[in-house]
């Protein structure tokens, strides 16, 4: 027998007249229901279907929550680093990834819970979904931040180089010329100055070095910038951060309504038109 969906596709292509005799099939193996039928969701089913959606039908529990976590974490790091690889290995953030990773981890909380869902998967895949998205600009922020370090490290060994080229060009015309340039005249005393009077050194002005951040301030200040984010760039781009805004709102919404679960009711048994007749 194939497999049942609690949810089947509406069937437009014919009318169905419920308890007519010869006319009464099952929505899920589509053979004809003589005598006994069920309603599963306003649906007709056989028995042999009733029976089998009535065992597959997912029941949360403790463990099943645990697992569904376990697999939505695990698509949440996986969106993450899709969303943040692509950034960087392209240059363009796309908002619109938002939305493959709500998809992403509703559908791995599906797998892990067998397709049970409630109010605390939901809750879960949007802080899931809006997490992974939101801490992906923290590697995309290090990875820009890396590349401009190393473009100015670029810039100044350039700048260096050009300096010392011309000093050897400088030297080599000295050499060839037989001249030297005489040094600069030292700059002569405002007022009189005797030998044993002693020159007062200039005060200099000594700052604070800055506290070094531990380890774990550190990832907890990532943590912040990455989860406020979205607002960051709203603030800075206040057109550009309500569309990624908008777009994330989405794929959490997505996320909301796999993580919802299907409501399976089955109502029955009844007897056909036939039957009844019989």
């Amino acid at each position: 027998m194939a497999d049942v969906n609690p949810n089947p596709t509406p069937q437009f292509e014919k009318a169905e007249y419920v308890g007519t005799p010869g006319n009464d099939h099952c929505h899920y193996c589509h053979q004809s229901v003589t005598g006994t039928y069920y309603r599963v969701n306003q649906a007709m089913a056989c028995p042999a279907c009733a029976e089998k959606l009535r065992g597959s039908v997912a029941r949360d529990s403790h463990a099943t929550y645990m697992r569904a976590l376990l697999f939505g974490i695990g698509a949440a790091l996986a969106g993450l680093a899709l969303y943040a690889t692509f950034a960087i290995v392209t240059g363009i953030i796309i908002g619109y990834a938002s939305l493959a990773v709500g998809w992403m981890i509703g559908k791995a909380m599906l797998a892990g819970s067998n397709g049970a869902g409630g109010r605390r998967y939901q809750v879960t895949a949007v802080a899931l979904t809006y997490f992974a998205v939101s801490m992906a600009a923290v590697p995309i922020g290090i990875s820009y931040a890396m590349k401009h370090r190393a473009k100015l490290v670029t810039q100044q060994a350039q700048r260096r180089q050009t300096q010392q080229q011309l000093a050897d060009e400088q030297r080599q015309l000295e050499q060839e010329s037989g001249q030297k340039t005489a040094p600069a005249p030292a700059p002569e005393p405002d007022g009189p100055q005797t030998s044993n009077q002693a020159v007062a050194p200039e005060p200099t002005e000594t700052r604070p070095a800055a506290p070094r951040k531990t380890p774990m301030e550190a990832m907890l200040g990532l943590l912040f910038l990455g989860l406020a984010s979205p607002f960051m760039e709203l603030a800075s781009n206040p057109f550009g951060g309500m569309i990624g805004i908008v777009i994330l709102f989405i794929g959490i919404r997505i996320a909301w309504t796999m993580t919802a679960g299907q409501a399976v009711q089955i109502f029955g048994p009844f007897e056909t038109t036939a039957s009844g007749s019989s």
